[in-house]
């Protein structure tokens, strides 16, 4: 077992001491752990604050969806994202692409009208 160290550090270590703290141009704290924060405290309100303060439950958007737009669209098209206020939905058909985007002012007005304004702000589609 090592002997307890001294409280006063011997000559190479002070010189260690000095050599460190002239190259660091600050004396060395301490207590390295002072005022220190673990990351893991902090992800959840970062997160919460940055991407999900206004964010939408996926099954949310789902059940919105398939209400606004009834059962024949809501069988050909499905709600694959929402990043940035834009709706993006999978829609199966050309045909059927291009008599959304005929709807488009209505759908989106519908939509905001159940979830927000701010959380949707517009309405893409994509084949597939």
């Amino acid at each position: 077992m090592a002997a307890p160290r001294r409280n006063k550090p011997t000559r190479r270590e002070g010189i260690h001491e000095d050599l460190m703290q002239e190259w660091l141009g600050c004396e060395k704290p301490t207590n390295l752990r002072a005022n220190i924060t673990e990351a893991g405290a902090l992800i959840d309100g970062i997160l919460k604050e940055q991407f999900f303060a206004d964010s939408l439950n996926e099954e949310e958007v789902k059940a919105v969806w398939k209400q606004v737009a009834g059962d024949f669209i809501g069988a050909h098209t499905e709600p694959v994202s929402v990043k940035d206020g834009h709706l993006v939905l999978r829609v199966t058909q050309p045909a059927m692409r291009f008599h959304l985007e005929q709807m488009k002012p209505e759908l989106l007005k519908n939509v905001q009208n159940h979830l927000g304004k701010r959380k949707i702000r517009s309405i893409r589609f994509s084949l597939g």
